[in-house]
């Protein structure tokens, strides 16, 4: 099994996350957006959105995280041999679909300093005319991710755009703090693949240095985000990239590989 992803992306992180609980052996491919690894051609042709996580078991490729998690989830029950009672319940793929609603690309970038947001975006559309040029069987398929691009400028500049995004995240915070107020785990007592899909939400939030806005003024969610952060999963996930110093490391080699490859016109 094969998975293209990469620790900064929220939907990588809950493959991963899912990968990990389960104990289920992968070959990982790291793809980083924030450098357009992703535009490389060779991405690009198993996967034309250019999105990711990509999964792929032999033929088989997938492309939707709720899938799948829910993929692998199936997976761990063969290789184990345990009940169907082990895949996820209603509640919880109802849980996973209603997470997976919240898209935290605008909001993310309304927190990111313009400086970073305008090099970083400056850098993706000159490497998307560079492998446009060096591919030109898929250039309708890079034109299109260029136009993307630039409607992702043009969404990200709308304060309507971001303020729904906003709005749209306090009103799921609020509907998870109400559960966990009665609850352990999002679906229970017993931790889920609803976990797995919430999980990266709140580390978004830490990277962002928003925790004490969102998270520490919800007591249920601040409790629920010390347990998890106990997890193995997390930890090998999530923790060995972002805790502490450690995301500064993470972005300053980012920033430092974008830097150079803009300054010497290496796209």
């Amino acid at each position: 099994m094969q998975l293209y992803h990469h620790p900064y992306s929220v939907d990588s992180q809950r493959v991963r996350l899912a990968l990990e609980e389960k104990g289920i052996d992968y070959t990982s491919h790291h793809v980083n957006p924030i450098t357009a690894k992703n535009m490389d051609a060779s991405f690009f042709r198993i996967n034309p959105s250019a999105k990711i996580p990509v999964f792929q078991n032999g033929a088989h490729i997938m492309f939707d995280t709720v899938e799948i998690i829910l993929y692998i989830e199936r997976i761990a029950v063969v290789s184990s041999g345990a009940d169907q009672t082990s895949i996820s319940s209603r509640e919880v793929v109802e849980w996973m679909h209603k997470i997976q609603a919240w898209k935290p690309k605008f909001f993310t970038l309304s927190h990111v300093p313009e400086k970073y947001r305008h090099d970083a975006s400056k850098f993706i559309r000159q490497v998307v005319m560079a492998r446009m040029a060096e591919s030109p069987d898929l250039a309708s398929a890079y034109h299109k991710k260029l136009r993307e691009a630039y409607e992702t400028e043009d969404k990200r500049k709308d304060p309507e755009v971001l303020e729904r995004s906003k709005e749209h995240l306090v009103s799921l915070l609020n509907e998870v703090e109400t559960k966990l107020n009665e609850t352990t785990y999002l679906a229970g007592e017993e931790f889920s693949m609803a976990d797995v899909m919430l999980i990266p939400v709140l580390a978004r939030l830490m990277l962002l240095d928003l925790e004490k806005q969102y998270i520490a003024s919800r007591p249920s969610i601040a409790r629920y985000w010390s347990l998890v952060q106990q997890r193995p999963s997390y930890q090998n996930v999530i923790g060995k990239y972002f805790n502490g110093w450690r995301k500064y490391k993470t972005l300053l080699r980012t920033w430092c590989f974008i830097r150079f490859r803009s300054l010497f016109k290496r796209y």
